[in-house]
């Protein structure tokens, strides 16, 4: 059974987004390793972007900068 675990920022991914993430890895499964779509788990967790960091910095400041 595999498991993947999809982490985004919490910026306004939309349902049919997350379920078309979760399709598509879905499908990746199955073509590339023969995974069966029924025992397929996919989880997506949304994660403050005061909680994410890149090369040592917040992605809410750094997001500022852009």
């Amino acid at each position: 059974m595999p498991y993947v675990n999809i982490k985004v920022t919490n910026e306004g991914v939309t349902k049919a987004q997350k379920l078309e993430l979760v399709a598509g890895v879905t499908e990746l499964l199955a073509r590339v390793l023969n995974k069966n779509p029924a025992t397929t788990v996919v989880v997506i967790d949304e994660v403050e972007a005061d909680n994410w960091g890149i090369g040592g910095e917040l992605v809410t400041e750094l997001r500022k900068r852009s």
